[in-house]
């Protein structure tokens, strides 16, 4: 499945950051927790309203974001 089934953004929510399936519940909140080492199992017993799946986007959506060419000198 593509993040882009799950990853939402909205201008009137949220400041316009992506957020998953438009509740409000941001892709930085979610990737912070797992920062932070909590496991997958643990980030959806904080976050209950998320599915298994939501985390997944959330980590392929920031994989995305930061796939880009680099310049070399």
């Amino acid at each position: 499945m593509s993040w882009k089934e799950r990853i939402t953004t909205n201008a009137g929510q949220c400041g316009g950051r992506p957020c998953i399936r438009g509740m409000r519940i941001r892709v930085i909140d979610v990737l912070d927790l797992l920062a932070a080492g909590l496991s997958r199992e643990e980030v959806l017993e904080e976050l209950p309203d998320l599915e298994a799946e939501d985390v997944d986007a959330a980590l392929r959506y920031a994989s995305s974001r930061l796939d880009h060419p680099v310049m070399a000198a």
